[in-house]
């Protein structure tokens, strides 16, 4: 949320910014026959100034807009290679190799990696020792005597039913595949987590800059008014709302080193730094990223590379591997034995095979119903993939027309806004010496050229962070 900056009194009137944009809208509709040449100084009020600088934004922005619109695919080319796009692109780098959360699913990827070799070995072979005595319970009765009496040692094998290892090593790789794809979805959200950081540490620390600049020019208006009111051409109240803006503003710079700070301290949470570590250099200037889409390629990139949507099918394998071991469940599972009994020594040895089966017989208790459960869980997982489809694909849309907004009201702020509220502020500066403005209307109008950097700052950074969230779906991480 973007803080309110200044006093109560320089609130926008609903009714003239409700006049402002019915105004726009007919300068929309109109701005084929509208000539894009525009005589600035018969706009004398600041409401006329926005006005021609919206048209203006507007009719630039149009035809840029759909000329990136007809190039086909997705090409991201920087504006220029300045410092923060190496500072950003090292940190991310950082995050990838020590952020916890990127190593906690890499361990439990690799830990699942372990899995398939495991359920796919036959389980372990049972060996027995027996002894049978023949007359007396003590140990070798009837050792001479009788041709019942025997010392054996055998081994039994469990043999699981036909196919059901393979389909156990399937499962057990459907699993793995799935937290690997895991594994992809945590590094893409702690890469698009350290960008959207830094971006908003970029805007905080540029909106620490204009507050300081403008208690700067506070100061001068202040010292001027002072002047003015001691030769009697200013008021005393001009010099007390002067020194109470002054105040107003080392409140905000307070409030925005909180914020700054608290930003760093999530950052360096991100990437696996301590609290007490050194705060992170954030570059002084952004160029905005310049994207050519495609909305149908678009799509595809999303569909065939989002991590999450890869997990997600991958779990659904997973579950139709569940699904065919439960079926297969109704074979029986096998076991074989074999033993070697020692009689006494007047008679003959013997030795002894089994060969054991495991029936279902309770199948309408136990297989039954596992085989629902796991057609359930399959219909479940298939739910959830058709639900992070819609949500991936509803958050790429969401995240392309902020980037596209945000492209337009760049625009419309660097080429039209602001130059026509420096303009306005160096205007007003000059009659308030001259004592043709009063000391409101010159207030209003420093006030309203920090409001319009500060929305500005704020427009580059979500637009950056637009970017990043992009990447993130796509999978493009450069």
């Amino acid at each position: 949320m973007m803080r309110r900056v200044g006093g109560g009194s320089h609130r926008i009137d609903a009714r003239t910014q409700h006049r402002s944009q019915q105004a726009a809208s007919r300068i929309r509709r109109d701005e084929k026959q509208m000539s894009r040449k525009f005589h600035f100084r018969r706009l004398t009020s600041w409401r006329g100034l926005a006005l021609g600088a919206i048209a203006i934004a507007f009719a630039i922005a149009a035809p840029a807009h759909a000329e990136s619109q007809a190039k086909p695919g997705i090409d991201s080319e920087p504006a220029s290679a300045d410092a923060h796009t190496s500072n950003v692109e090292a940190l991310v780098a950082e995050a990838l190799a020590h952020s916890p959360m990127i190593t906690a699913a890499r361990t439990h990827s690799e830990a699942l990696t372990k899995v398939p070799k495991q359920v796919s070995t036959l389980p372990d072979p049972q060996i027995g020792l027996q002894h049978f005595t023949v007359g007396s319970p003590q140990p070798f009765s009837g050792y001479e005597t009788s041709d019942f009496y025997y010392s054996g040692v055998g081994f039994s094998q469990d043999i699981p039913g036909p196919g059901k290892l393979g389909l156990r090593a399937d499962q057990a790789q459907k699993a793995a595949e799935a937290g690997r794809h895991a594994l992809e979805v945590q590094q893409r959200q702690v890469v698009e987590q350290v960008r959207e950081t830094y971006f908003n540490l970029f805007y905080l620390k540029k909106l620490l800059s204009l507050l300081l600049q403008t208690q700067a020019e506070l100061q001068t208006i202040a010292q001027t008014a002072e002047s003015q009111y001691h030769v009697g051409m200013a008021q005393q109240q001009d010099v007390f709302k002067a020194q109470l803006e002054l105040t107003t503003f080392l409140k905000e710079i307070e409030m925005q080193h909180e914020e700054v700070d608290q930003s760093q301290a999530n950052l360096k949470a991100i990437l696996g730094r301590e609290q007490d570590s050194p705060n992170i250099e954030i570059g002084d200037d952004i160029k905005a990223t310049e994207l050519r889409l495609d909305d149908r390629r678009l799509r595809e990139l999303g569909l065939s590379n989002s991590p999450t949507l890869r997990q997600a099918r991958a779990m659904v394998e997973q579950s139709q591997a569940a699904v065919d071991i439960a079926k297969r469940d109704y074979l029986p599972d096998f076991n074989v034995g074999y033993t070697y009994e020692k009689t006494g020594p007047k008679f003959k040895d013997y030795y002894m095979l089994t060969l054991g089966a495991k029936i279902p017989l309770y199948f309408w208790r136990k297989q039954r119903l596992a085989v629902e459960q796991a057609v359930l869980e399959r219909e479940s997982a298939r739910a959830d993939a058709y639900s992070k489809r819609l949500s991936v694909m509803s958050n790429l849309q969401n995240q392309v027309i902020a980037l596209q907004t945000t492209q337009r009201v760049l625009k419309l702020y660097s080429e039209g806004l602001i130059p026509q509220a420096n303009a306005t502020q160096e205007s007003a500066l000059a009659a308030y010496r001259v004592s043709k403005v009063d000391f409101q209307t010159l207030l209003s109008t420093v006030i309203d050229v920090l409001r319009l950097r500060q929305e500005y700052y704020r427009t580059l950074a979500d637009h950056e962070i637009a970017v990043a969230k992009i990447r993130e779906i796509i999978g493009d991480q450069s």
